[in-house]
């Protein structure tokens, strides 16, 4: 439901949005209770989250999808260049509005997709919470069509000061071109008198910039963020990767996702475990968090051994009673790096795709394994 590491995290969203936390509360219980009792099934999930493109302008060196190892750069054009019309999401919004799910937008890049802000002002008519992630560089020129749009939550992923960042994302200027553009948004917000969409700084803590982590806090007043989150690297190695690979022929589906997850992190944890301590430590004028929320023991714990549940972290995933990653191709998944599918939203609704015999199938497995081997790598398990 919320793992009990992560209660200081909810709260203090739950301040900045009080009615959108009680609500995802509920909705957890719900799923938290079908996981118990549903054989299977589950209540509508709390979120659907939406990757509108696999394209993207950047080669980020981290990154699954694009980055050195990243998967996506295995597939030809056509399979880059898919992407569902937009008539079709409209359709999906409709059909899922009755049960009001929170829509994450997410790539490639989102902002890539031409008809995005139109998609959040559907969204948004039809009265859920939207968020979006994004790499950021394409907001100075969309700053105005993501007000008018009634964007909730803008989330930006940011790796350190300009220097630093330009060099992981692979290109010259893209901090002050992001930058600009949250300038831009900032005063729009002012002379609108709006607060939304709250901006929330997203950094993946990596091998390149975990030693400077302290200097995202410059960034983050400067950029007027109402949060500033420090992701915990998603790593595995070959053998959990051929652990994983053996659930395959069971699910009938391939692990491909995970292929792109497959590094040594590079990171010294116990020198990382300090700096959280003194940023932790520290007041700001913005919200400061960790995801997953590790103590000490448990951050040694998770960089020490990718197969290994820290402590203080329940060993069973959730994530498929609470939500459903929807491709660009339109195929409905449990799961973000496995290729099992329920279906395709191009061809069947939501919710009869939701509770048909394939997602239930995937859940009795995955409740009777409790998680499958790469899942204590995945940010969902630490999530729910």
């Amino acid at each position: 439901m919320i793992q009990k590491n992560n209660l200081k995290r909810f709260l203090g969203k739950g301040l900045m949005q009080p009615a959108y936390a009680f609500t995802v509360f509920a909705k957890r219980l719900r799923g938290y209770l079908y996981y118990l009792y549903g054989s299977g099934k589950s209540g509508y999930p709390e979120s659907i989250t939406l990757f509108l493109t696999y394209r993207c302008n950047l080669r980020c060196k981290m990154c699954g999808q694009w980055g050195a190892r990243g998967v996506t750069k295995r597939y030809g054009p056509n399979e880059v260049n898919k992407e569902l019309e937009l008539s079709v999401l409209y359709g999906l919004i409709d059909d899922v509005a009755p049960f009001k799910p929170n829509i994450t937008l997410f790539g490639g890049e989102p902002l890539l997709y031409p008809g995005c802000t139109g998609l959040i002002k559907r969204i948004k008519e039809r009265g859920m919470h939207c968020l979006m992630i994004t790499n950021g560089s394409l907001i100075g020129r969309s700053a105005e069509d993501i007000l008018e749009s009634g964007l909730d939550e803008l989330n930006v992923s940011l790796d350190g000061n300009a220097a630093l960042h330009d060099k992981i994302r692979g290109s010259a200027g893209l901090f002050d071109t992001i930058m600009r553009g949250l300038a831009k948004l900032k005063d729009l917000k002012a002379n609108a008198g709006r607060k939304k969409p709250l901006l929330n700084l997203q950094c993946t803590i990596t091998k390149y910039n975990y030693l400077y982590l302290d200097e995202l806090l410059e960034v983050a007043a400067e950029s007027g963020a109402d949060s500033l989150t420090f992701h915990n690297l998603v790593f595995i190695d070959h053998e959990l990767l051929l652990k994983q690979r053996k659930c395959d022929d069971i699910l009938g589906c391939k692990s491909t996702g995970w292929e792109g997850f497959v590094f040594d992190p590079g990171i010294d944890a116990g020198v990382l475990n300090e700096k959280i301590r003194k940023i932790s430590e520290g007041k700001y004028g913005f919200k400061t968090d960790f995801y997953p929320a590790f103590s000490g023991k448990s951050l040694l714990e998770y960089y020490a051994d990718p197969s290994c549940v820290p402590s203080g972290y329940a060993n069973r995933c959730l994530s498929p009673w609470m939500t459903a990653y929807i491709l660009p191709d339109g195929e409905m998944r449990p799961c973000l790096n496995l290729t099992y599918s329920y279906g395709n939203i191009a061809s069947s609704g939501f919710k009869e795709l939701w509770n048909n015999e394939k997602a239930i199938t995937f859940r009795k497995e995955l409740k009777g394994q409790r998680t499958f081997p790469a899942c204590a790598r995945c940010t969902e398990l630490y999530r729910y």
